[in-house]
């Protein structure tokens, strides 16, 4: 009752603010496929709107606060999902935002909400702004440029008054990587709270990686009078690009010479890797482009560093630390149009530490599934009575292998994550606070387990045993079906995202994939069986059961 009669003083904004990309002149996108439901997203909101009015769902609303509905996202099955954020006293609230999810006629299915209490917080702060933009440029070695803090709300508990702070710029020494940080810092004391950076990094025409000068590989390239660019004209916003941001263009429609150094190849390399990731996404996810909206991001290439990143609106790939290759396989591709992904599904990608480590597994998924729906061969041919091993980037579950980035080979192994740098296999206390990169070992590693099982017994093909934590056995569903479920859990995210609330999301997307025709009870019972093997223990109102 209490509940109810504090929701009543909210208002909920009707309006929608979806982000939509137009595609670029004489561009169409490919034909979508005729579902057999008909999805009514405006129903979808509305239904979402009067569940969050009626009081019916624990949101946690308070006298101030008021709901703002963002957009809906379009999911598997006709599956929708209606983002919400909201204010309180006026200011943005961190952590605040949630997502209700419905199916294709807009009957509501589930919630996802992180924030566990109303907000009871006072939104005057004691810190001066000026102090606090000047303890964020401090968490930078070379700062170029700090924003006006924010004065924001973090849904800790009763709340959190903080400054949010953007700080670019680089790091420090020879390979000095670009840095958009955003730092929080507590308005009453001056201590930092949480930072992020934006910027995620990996640590008939002649590919590298997709058949060498033996066997062209063809990418899609945009026609203007006489000349070809490297602009995919069949997905929207994808191209590819040199540093400076000018998009590979000739006389003709052949590209580079299948070298590791040469840039117009590596670019080649890049374009098929990223029409592959869009068309599995829309083929095997069901999901509108890359960006949800029907497009993708653009690529450079050429970046002069043992690296590869993606920085909230491109993605730039550099080459190995021996110079002879360039960071541009499939998975490495995917990997950071992936990050893309992460950002452009509710909740984004700002957050903790702990949310990073998410983020990076994340791009690691979609390597892997980008490398198991393009599934190129694993071949040596005779050709001209030589023997001689074309190159591709066949589907497996190690990232970077083709590249060898640093001379080591995989950077990281998604079946046994220690096998490299000894980065956790399973989840314990210790995993928010790693570095971003090694925390990803465990939620790959449930997705491995969730998709081949522990013991796929096929590592010929890619698919090698896999250890569990608590011993168990652990079957999979398959890598597509996988995919969706992450998929669907990627829209019930929220902008405070942890392990246990992926597990949380992911049995709830499992259900409403249920409700849809595009899961089954065994696949939430083989969900959660991964979760369980890789130690991330049961969340607080995660679904226990489940009825076909």
């Amino acid at each position: 009752m209490r509940h109810q009669t504090a929701l009543a003083a909210a208002a909920i904004s009707v309006g929608l603010a979806v982000s939509m990309s137009s595609p670029a002149a004489g561009t169409a996108a490919p034909p979508a496929p005729s579902p057999s439901y008909k999805v009514d997203r405006a129903r979808a909101a509305a239904s979402a709107d009067r569940l969050v009015a009626s009081g019916a769902a624990r949101v946690h609303v308070s006298p101030k606060d008021k709901i703002v509905r963002r957009g809906v996202t379009a999911g598997a099955g006709g599956l929708q999902y209606v983002a919400y954020d909201r204010t309180h006293d006026g200011l943005p609230v961190r952590g605040g935002d949630f997502v209700v999810a419905t199916d294709a006629a807009g009957n509501v299915l589930s919630t996802s909400v992180v924030q566990t209490a109303p907000l009871s917080v006072s939104t005057t702060p004691k810190l001066a702004a000026a102090k606090a933009a000047t303890v964020s440029r401090g968490r930078l070695a070379k700062p170029s440029r700090v924003s006006a803090p924010v004065l924001t709300v973090l849904a800790e508990a009763g709340g959190r008054l903080v400054y949010e702070t953007v700080v670019d710029g680089s790091s420090a020494g020879a390979n000095a990587r670009p840095s958009r940080l955003h730092v929080l810092v507590d308005a009453n004391d001056g201590t930092v709270v949480q930072q992020w950076d934006e910027v995620q990094d990996a640590d008939d025409d002649l590919t590298y990686y997709h058949g060498g000068s033996q066997r062209p590989s063809h990418i899609d390239t945009t026609a203007s009078g006489s000349t070809r660019s490297m602009r995919d004209p069949n997905r929207p916003g994808i191209s590819c690009a040199n540093q400076s941001g000018t998009v590979f263009s000739g006389a003709d429609d052949v590209w580079g010479n299948a070298g590791g150094t040469n840039m117009e190849t590596a670019c080649a390399d890049a374009m098929r890797a990223a029409a592959a990731e869009f068309d599995m996404s829309k083929t095997w996810l069901e999901r509108n482009g890359l960006n949800g909206s029907g497009g993708g991001w653009p690529m450079r290439v050429g970046l002069n560093q043992a690296n590869a990143f993606w920085n909230g609106s491109y993605a730039n790939f550099g080459r190995n630390s021996a110079n002879t290759r360039q960071a541009t396989p499939t998975d490495v591709v995917a990997h950071e149009l992936g990050h893309g992904i992460f950002q452009n599904t509710p909740g984004g990608s700002g957050g903790s530490n702990e949310k990073g480590g998410l983020n990076e597994s994340t791009g690691d998924i979609f390597g892997a599934l980008t490398e198991w729906y393009l599934k190129e061969p694993r071949v040596t041919e005779q050709i001209s009575g030589t023997t001689a091993l074309l190159n591709y980037d066949p589907p497996d579950y190690l990232v970077g292998e083709e590249v060898d980035l640093v001379g080591r080979g995989a950077i990281r192994n998604m079946y046994n994550p220690s096998a490299i740098s000894n980065n956790p296999n399973c989840y314990s206390s210790s995993v928010p606070g790693m570095e971003v990169h090694a925390a990803a070992g465990v939620q790959n590693h449930w997705f491995y387990l969730l998709a081949e099982g522990s013991n796929a017994n096929d590592a010929a093909n890619g698919r090698p045993n896999s250890p569990t934590c608590n011993g168990s056995t652990v079957t999979g569903v398959g890598v597509q079906k996988a995919g969706r479920i992450f998929m669907e859990t990627l829209n019930l995210k929220t902008s405070t995202w942890t392990h246990g609330t992926a597990r949380r999301a992911s049995l709830q997307a499992v259900l409403n994939l249920v409700r849809v025709g595009k899961a089954t009870c065994t696949d939430f019972t083989r969900t959660r069986d991964a979760w369980t093997a890789v130690s991330v223990p049961a969340a607080s109102g995660e679904p226990t059961t489940c009825t076909s």
